[in-house]
């Protein structure tokens, strides 16, 4: 090679480089080089319902219409099925920043503030429109309660009617005191009440439901249909007795501090389409609740329509709990919140 073309690389890779170093300060000015993928932000979100149930759907489409509505800037990542472990596994991994979001029940917003399990005492609420009043009503108190502990509320939702389930044929108070009955765990004061009323049970993970049927450790629980039909539990467990224990409701939360990453004006954009898809979802949550009983009837599921005097002995096994729930379940006050505001839209409806 000469040096007179050696000489000429040179100073074409010295003027070449010249080009490119100007051009490249400049996309880094206009934020198109590293300083615009910081502005991204990640949600990990956990959640109990199962990969393809009606849950996980909805979550999906949020997940879309966030990333739509931000230019691919705000990801949703969701953990289905109890990945990321059961309800108090992901409220403790979201307050140490493991995880930022979770769809939870009354049961596991519960850990974060005990108004939320306000909205599912015993059979206190009877009917979806008492749900719906009550809530709405308790909702602005119940949300600033969760705001104090870091957390929004993205929005509200329905699992459905809690149903008892077992293994073998069970209908009254009295035959499912005899059966080994599933409760969540890490509530001692809810378990309490349960002992009170003298059923055996045992306290576990939600996670270790299927596997606690299948060895015999426990012999019933309560849930909603679509849940026990999405999870498969009721495979082992093929008796229902349709009483309305309670409405299992809760929400989708997501930590302050992650949430405050995004831009105001795009939050306010997300909380809608959030809100949004909790509306369906609630719509759609309750329509298929009543066909996955039948669907589990296809499967074999006996489900036995109780008596008044059947479902008159489990109104008075969850009265005769009141006085354990008010004050060490629930705070007193929003017990009585529940009780004041069910009475008026009763009155409502009377007049």
């Amino acid at each position: 090679m000469s040096t007179t073309s050696t000489h000429a690389r040179k100073d074409l890779s010295v003027k070449t480089l010249g080009r490119i170093l100007p051009l490249l300060g400049l996309i880094l000015g206009l934020g198109l080089g590293p300083e615009a993928s910081a502005k991204s932000v990640q949600i990990k979100l956990g959640t109990m319902a199962p990969e393809g149930s009606v849950w996980h759907q909805a979550l999906m489409r949020v997940k879309d219409r966030w990333s739509q509505a931000s230019g691919g800037e705000v990801q949703l990542r969701i953990y289905p099925g109890g990945v990321a472990g059961d309800e108090g596994d992901m409220v403790r991994k979201m307050k140490v920043g493991q995880l930022h979001s979770a769809s939870l029940t009354g049961v596991g917003m519960g850990k974060i503030h005990r108004s939320t399990i306000a909205l599912q005492i015993p059979m206190l609420i009877e009917s979806w429109g008492e749900l719906d009043y009550v809530r709405d009503h308790m909702a602005p108190d119940i949300t600033k309660e969760l705001e104090k502990e870091g957390f929004v509320v993205l929005n509200w939702g329905d699992v459905g009617w809690v149903h008892h389930f077992s293994k073998t044929p069970a209908a009254s108070p009295a035959e499912f005191r005899a059966l080994k009955y599933f409760v969540w765990n890490g509530d001692p004061a809810a378990e309490q009440a349960w002992r009170k009323a003298d059923f055996k049970v045992v306290p576990l993970s939600s996670t270790d439901v299927m596997s606690s049927l299948q060895t015999g450790m426990i012999e019933a629980f309560g849930v909603a249909p679509l849940f026990a039909l999405s999870s498969q539990w009721f495979g082992l467990a093929q008796n229902m007795v349709r009483v309305n224990w309670t409405p299992l409701n809760g929400a989708t939360i997501v930590a302050k501090a992650q949430w405050e990453k995004i831009e105001p004006g795009l939050r306010a954009k997300l909380l809608t389409i959030a809100q949004e898809e909790g509306a369906k979802l609630k719509v759609e949550a309750r329509t298929l609740n009543e066909k996955a009983v039948t669907a589990m009837q296809d499967r074999g599921l006996k489900v036995v329509e109780p008596s008044a005097a059947v479902v008159a002995e489990w109104k008075k096994v969850a009265e005769l709990a009141y006085p354990d729930i008010r004050g060490a379940v629930v705070p007193e006050q929003y017990f009585d919140m529940v009780k004041k505001y069910v009475e008026e839209y009763r009155q409502k409806q009377k007049s």
